[in-house]
């Protein structure tokens, strides 16, 4: 039985029964190993005979280099990157996560929308405002949130001689001198949000402080389940309203 349904109200003249493939989100900071773990994730299930489609932000083909671009400058307003990204993740879904959903491709989605309406609403967007603009997005068959601390996020990044990023460390709300504290304070509201967001979107938290290897057995495992039908998380007020039709 096919589960696929929007969050809200969609994309027109989209087709859900069509959409036989699977939808996976990691989420995390910069510095959580998110990206590593989908890419082992996708070594591991191409090795096992499944086609595998990767999508993330800032990957369209329309806005992409657009939004690069005005993001370097630190000059964006909340709103219009807020808006920016939208863009960039609907014309995503339209033309590259629906297409191989439809192929039955498994989707890899390196962030989804909850790190973007996390980022909006520490930013100071409306939270119903937000949650509309992502109305149209697909529920993910598995959402798999890597908590890691934010001292923690920070030595990985140095480790790696990966210099932190603007926008990354909250430095356009606090407009501190000190980029390490304001990266501590952002990513402790960004992780704040995920708390509340967790509880209405159903998604597992994954102890991103482990090893690398400890993680992905773990969500090797918990996709071994996804695999086998299990339907992909329903909003709790989208629940309700369903039992109650």
């Amino acid at each position: 039985m096919n589960t696929k349904r929007f969050y809200g109200k969609g994309l027109p003249g989209v087709d859900l029964d069509s959409l036989k493939g699977q939808l996976i989100v990691v989420e995390g900071a910069d510095g959580s190993g998110r990206s590593t773990q989908i890419g082992l994730l996708r070594d591991w299930l191409e090795h096992r005979g499944y086609p595998t489609a990767n999508v993330g932000l800032k990957r369209s083909m329309l806005v992409s280099d657009e939004l690069e671009q005005a993001m370097q400058g630190n000059i964006l307003g909340n709103r219009t990157l807020a808006l920016f990204y939208a863009t960039d993740f609907a014309d995503q879904l339209e033309n590259r996560i629906i297409p191989a959903l439809r192929a039955g491709f498994i989707v890899l989605a390196d962030r989804y929308i909850y790190t973007l309406m996390a980022r909006a609403i520490v930013r100071g967007a409306e939270p119903a405002w937000i949650r509309e603009v992502y109305s149209i997005a697909i529920v993910p068959n598995a959402v798999f949130y890597i908590h890691v601390s934010p001292a923690t996020l920070v030595e990985r990044n140095l480790r790696r001689d990966a210099a932190l990023d603007y926008w990354e460390s909250g430095m356009d709300i606090y407009r501190s001198t000190n980029m390490y504290h304001s990266f501590i304070m952002y990513q402790r509201q960004i992780q704040k949000e995920f708390k509340s967001m967790q509880t209405v979107y159903g998604f597992d938290t994954i102890d991103g402080n482990r090893t690398p290897r400890s993680v992905q057995r773990e969500l090797q495992a918990k996709i071994e389940v996804i695999l086998n039908g299990k339907p992909g998380a329903v909003p709790k007020d989208e629940r309700m309203r369903m039992q109650a039709q």
